[in-house]
């Protein structure tokens, strides 16, 4: 198959924004156990397919091409663009709209991170701030992050299939924290756990949430490493 698709080809480019976003990723989420390391994992496959495509080797375009013979008119790196036939637009739409989710994700994580960070040097169960809205703002950062990336901004068919893979081993792994937390908190946790929802605010706190995971430089700490959840 000889086909040319803009916005391919650059493997220094794919190859950085690995680096970068597997450091930033084992920067704030620290896998200690097996079951942590299982997620990090699958995080890590995801970030390296899909910077690969983006930047390397189209290869859900390509596949596409091959076994449901889209338009070859139409195409570009971008599945969105090709499948909706909108070009440079759509993939500046997707573009937009996925980097969006993607820096609040990351803001939550960062800011959860802090949060936390806070809690523990305190010795106590850290419910403020976005622990007040949700139990685990780091993983619901995660979460829209790698939705934003890797499935409204370039969807391909292994961040599609890993993503759902990723929310479930996080959520497996946010219930077995829960199970420490009880043992640890007791009755506290409970209480917290039973007003709190898990991962995603009601409608009325949305708006706070996502205000919250602005990052400020004054909340910045020096601890250069920390566990994913209260542990």
């Amino acid at each position: 198959m000889n086909l040319v698709i803009a916005h391919s080809g650059s493997w220094g480019i794919a190859l950085i924004m690995i680096v970068v976003a597997s450091w930033l990723f084992y920067r704030y989420f620290v896998p200690k156990t097996w079951h942590e390391w299982a997620g990090a994992g699958l995080v890590q496959a995801f970030l390296i397919a899909l910077y690969a495509e983006m930047y390397g080797f189209p290869l859900t375009i390509y596949l596409l091409v091959r076994f449901f013979h889209l338009d070859r008119g139409s195409l570009n790196a971008n599945l969105w663009s090709t499948l909706l036939g909108m070009g440079e637009t759509g993939m500046m739409i997707s573009m937009f709209i996925g980097y969006a989710l993607l820096f609040v994700g990351i803001g939550l994580f960062i800011q959860g991170w802090r949060e936390l960070y806070r809690a523990r040097q305190e010795n106590r169960l850290g419910t403020d701030g976005l622990y007040a809205m949700v139990r685990h703002p780091q993983y619901t950062g995660l979460f829209v992050g790698l939705f934003g990336e890797g499935v409204v901004h370039w969807p391909t068919i292994f961040s599609v299939i890993l993503f759902p893979a990723i929310v479930t081993t996080y959520t497996l792994l946010a219930y077995r924290e829960e199970r420490h937390m009880i043992e640890q908190f007791g009755d506290q946790y409970r209480a917290y756990k039973a007003r709190v929802p898990m991962f995603f605010p009601g409608l009325s706190q949305l708006k706070p949430f996502i205000a919250r995971s602005q990052i400020s430089s004054s909340d910045d700490q020096s601890e250069p490493r920390q566990t994913t959840h209260l542990e």
